[in-house]
């Protein structure tokens, strides 16, 4: 039997998940978490073979409970399963100790497979991340855009997607003044000098729609 662990902040996510594992003869679910503090709380408690981790909880965001997660347990393989499409987040997430990344959109029977395929210890990689991965290797090193830390990361999609410093410093809860040095490091990293810079590289790279 395939025990696992969800950690999802979205109550009807978390039931829905629940249902399709327990409709596949080889799973159960041992535990749920509705935030990344809990969620952590309880996997120091127990050893699941699979974790399914949302990226966007309070408490903590699933970025920084998967990191702490291959830090105190390695071997625990953990799913992303995000609303977000594979090109703003995978390649980051499977680089940071995921062993497999779904968006929210895959059908039930793409879970389950990826569940038993991170059970057998091996990594699921959808065509789409599989891609992405490749097109790294291939143009041998990072882009500009993997080069930021996760805050950075985030306030850059942010600020691409037209959104300003003080709406963006009201949904991190950081300061405008915090959010502005954030955005002067992004262009910094990024060799580019404006906003207009940010949106135009975003699209371009399909980062942002």
């Amino acid at each position: 039997m395939i025990n696992v662990f969800i950690a999802d902040d979205h109550a009807i996510v978390r039931q829905g998940l629940k249902q399709i594992v327990s409709d596949a003869d080889d799973m159960a679910v041992i535990g749920e978490a509705g935030n990344g503090g809990e969620a952590l709380r309880q996997l120091r408690q127990c050893m699941p073979d699979v974790v399914i981790l949302d990226i966007a909880m309070p408490d903590k965001s699933g970025i920084d409970v998967l990191k702490i997660i291959h830090k105190e347990k390695p071997k625990l393989p953990v799913l992303i399963l995000s609303m977000y499409p594979e090109d703003q987040y995978a390649v980051r997430l499977i680089r940071a100790g995921a062993s497999g990344y779904l968006t929210k959109e895959s059908a039930p029977e793409q879970l389950v497979m990826a569940i038993r395929t991170l059970a057998q210890g091996r990594k699921y990689l959808t065509p789409q991340v599989a891609e992405l991965l490749a097109q790294e290797v291939s143009a041998g090193g990072l882009a500009p855009h993997e080069a930021l830390s996760d805050r950075e990361h985030k306030v850059f999609l942010s600020l691409a997607s037209g959104k300003t410093v003080t709406q963006i410093a009201s949904e991190l809860a950081l300061s405008v003044k915090t959010v502005s040095t954030y955005r002067t490091r992004i262009l910094e990293k990024m060799g580019l000098h404006s906003n207009a810079e940010l949106t135009h590289y975003a699209f371009k790279n399909k980062l942002v729609e």
